[in-house]
């Protein structure tokens, strides 16, 4: 069974530099998990950790209902596939994928059988008598993956397997990672810092920021109901717009007051114990495709004045970059709309669909 379950794990490097602040988690049984985050955020760190390549300064690593704390990497039944791909140079493409087989000694039968199955899979078939030096960078990695494939590993672990290909590239690996999960129906943790990678990959994702897990859920939940500020700005492309105010209540109504004065009415939005941040500085977030360029049939609106800044055509749809004191607010438009540059323009967004946050905890005000 290829669960693998952390609790409360921490790393602390020399010096007390605290990089993992005792996390836990549970990545069930032939799951597709990415972990997600910004640079430096531990993401890899956890990822090492899992594979034996990084020791654990407290807490308990679970593999198959096994502690493997102490186990060597060779002994914890994983296979990695690293950023940078790891292949031998002087071996061509089947004796790569057939190293580590060799090296348990498994009969020569075997591994060929192993090797020819695996490369059919990838269809890699006619690279395996070619170097590494004489591949493309998305062929080096399909031969990293069928290493890693052949070796039938309980847990795959995935380091950034395609930040060294172009876009285009990586578009089509991505598919492909998602088709091979389905056909292996093995345990896979990925770690990326790309969140559209995320979101097209994870059938949950873990998003983490400065050595600590901020939410685990899928990516439609991540998306629609981030439990803090972080997580809502992380998340979506592009991201989430802020506008930061202070709550007021006045005449038993909330009201979110901002900087320069101009008032939102929260009578109609659906907030608990709203009226406990009385006085207090939040942030509203609001989604680029929530900032409407007519009323229509909105009830619960705020009505805005900006200045169209810049534009980003993206075929059938655009993005408006507006300027409202001071504050930039990125609406998704039909590509139609006219929206001259350095034009006024009434923009409407939507309350209905408004996030809020404490600014000072950052957590979600529901």
């Amino acid at each position: 069974m290829g669960v693998v379950k952390l609790s409360n794990i921490k790393k602390v490097y020399k010096g007390g530099v605290e990089a993992i602040k005792g996390i836990s988690c549970e990545i069930n049984d032939k799951e597709f998990m990415v972990l997600v985050g910004p640079s430096g955020c531990g993401k890899s760190t956890v990822l090492r950790m899992i594979a034996g390549l990084e020791d654990i300064s407290a807490g308990d690593l679970f593999i198959g209902g096994k502690k493997v704390n102490a186990l060597a990497a060779s002994e914890r039944g994983i296979a990695m596939v690293f950023q940078n791909y790891a292949l031998y140079p002087h071996m061509n493409a089947y004796e790569n994928m057939a190293f580590g087989l060799k090296i348990k000694k498994v009969p020569k039968g075997e591994i060929k059988k192993r090797v020819q199955a695996v490369a059919k899979i990838l269809n890699i078939e006619s690279l395996l008598y070619r170097k590494p030096g004489k591949m493309s960078g998305g062929q080096r990695q399909r031969i990293a993956i069928g290493r890693a494939i052949v070796r039938r590993p309980e847990v795959f672990l995935f380091d950034e397997p395609l930040s060294n290909l172009d876009a285009k590239l990586r578009s089509k690996m991505r598919i492909e990672l998602a088709k091979l999960h389905k056909k292996l129906n093995t345990t896979i943790i990925y770690v990326t810092h790309d969140q559209v990678e995320a979101m097209t990959l994870g059938e949950r994702i873990i998003v983490m920021d400065a050595g600590k897990i901020m939410q685990i859920d899928t990516p439609i939940e991540l998306f629609n109901n981030p439990h803090n500020e972080f997580v809502a700005r992380f998340i979506g492309t592009p991201q989430m717009n802020f506008i930061e105010g202070t709550l007021e209540i006045q005449n038993d109504t909330p009201i979110f007051k901002t900087v320069e004065e101009t008032a939102f009415d929260l009578s109609n939005v659906q907030l608990k114990n709203i009226k406990d941040y009385a006085g207090q500085q939040i942030n509203l977030g609001i989604r680029s495709e929530n900032i409407r360029w007519e009323q229509g049939q909105l009830e619960n609106f705020k009505k805005l004045h900006a200045d169209v800044e810049a534009l980003e055509i993206l075929g059938n749809e655009k993005l408006v970059y507006f300027d409202y004191h001071n504050i930039e607010l990125i609406a998704k438009f039909r590509a139609e709309v006219e929206t001259p540059l350095s034009s006024k323009f009434d923009i409407y967004l939507n309350l209905e669909k408004a996030y809020f946050f404490d600014k000072t905890s950052g957590d979600r005000i529901y």
